[in-house]
């Protein structure tokens, strides 16, 4: 089977690269299309994933429309010489108007509710859309749910092991306690009218962390010099190595307190969006992820646990969540390689793999 994916965030090189590595291993032929965005080329370069760039996109309204019709234009003709049989991403409107073109199934995974420009992009395109059982949207006939999160096919144990050498490269003396802070930009179009810390927060947050151990920030943006001492330079296929061993996360991104709840690592994200999304309510109810939409009830909830030895407990609970949950990234293989006769099975009984599997 040759299959194309569209990649077009940093997240979305972790949710397929083990999808690809094993069904590499199986004999299937990938064409791996990537934006330039962030920090995505060089997770494909860190895992060794050979993949061919369809450019940065742009910020600006205009550019943005001009680069959904260039994008598209760059990925069709891309298709055409790789002739794929099937298209797969996350939710990319470029694979989905791809495979339209070229008359291939569209499998998109979703997970975020909210991005309402995306889904109008892509669903009409889209054969099928596969989401987490908690996911709040119906996209209809399309969908099919699985008992899992996107987070699970990158951190679950039979993928992930936490490599210590990542301490190394932070210095970090025996007896520190770790804290990573995550601040986001907020310049997503998804992003509109939310918000976290406020300046102010972030102040008080790094001045009570860092009575307690050290304190560790990671920006999508520029940090206000005062910041900037402790913001950490590694390399970024190491961050979930780092989210394994520290104390507590706390910050702006959902994504990451997900994964740190995951990775055994308790969490508090401010996040005015985060109540929106389905997969937060199927973490937070272990009871190590703590959701806040504004910073003042967070600081509440962080001098309490400053006060305890929450690490211990949350790594218990981390093996709750994997135990509770699909293998994600096993489903994946399932699902393209019995392609439609699984999305059949899926819809008829949505527990079929679950069922059969485990």
């Amino acid at each position: 089977m040759k299959i194309l994916i569209d990649i077009g965030h940093p997240a979305h090189v972790h949710y397929f690269k083990n999808f690809i590595r094993i069904m590499k291993q199986k004999g299937h032929e990938f064409l791996i299309v990537s934006r330039d965005k962030e920090i995505t080329f060089q997770l494909l370069d860190a895992y060794d994933i050979p993949y061919e760039s369809r450019g940065k996109g742009s910020v600006s309204l205009f550019g943005k429309l001009l680069y959904l019709l260039k994008g598209d234009v760059i990925l069709i003709k891309k298709a055409i010489r790789f002739k794929p049989d099937i298209f797969l991403s996350f939710g990319s409107s470029y694979a989905a108007h791809a495979s339209f073109f070229l008359n291939k199934p569209h499998i998109a995974f979703d997970d975020t509710e909210h991005a309402k420009l995306e889904h109008a992009l892509y669903m009409p395109f889209t054969d099928v859309v596969l989401t987490p059982i908690d996911f709040k949207k119906e996209f209809g006939k399309k969908q099919i749910k699985f008992d899992s999160t996107m987070d699970i096919a990158y951190l679950h144990p039979k993928y992930f092991c936490a490599n210590d050498n990542v301490l190394k490269a932070i210095s970090r003396e025996y007896e520190d306690k770790l804290f990573l802070v995550r601040f986001v930009s907020w310049s997503a179009s998804h992003d509109t009218g939310f918000g976290g810390f406020t300046l102010e927060g972030k102040r008080k947050l790094i001045q009570l962390l860092s009575k307690k151990g050290k304190v560790l920030i990671s920006s999508e943006s520029e940090l206000p010099d005062e910041f900037k001492e402790y913001q950490i330079r590694i390399s970024p296929d190491n961050i979930h190595d780092l989210m394994y061993y520290c104390d507590l996360f706390v910050g702006e991104s959902g994504s990451m307190a997900t994964e740190a709840a995951i990775l055994g690592t308790p969490s508090i994200v401010v996040n005015s969006s985060v109540k929106l999304f389905g997969v937060f309510n199927r973490i937070e109810k272990y009871k190590s992820l703590f959701i806040f939409d504004e910073e003042k009830e967070a600081f509440k909830k962080l001098h309490e646990l400053l006060e305890t030895n929450f690490k211990g407990e949350s790594k218990e609970i981390a093996k709750s969540i994997i135990n509770d949950s699909i293998d994600t990234t096993e489903f994946m293989v399932w699902f393209i390689e019995n392609y439609p006769f699984s999305f059949d099975k899926m819809k008829n009984n949505s527990n079929y793999y679950k069922i059969n599997k485990y």
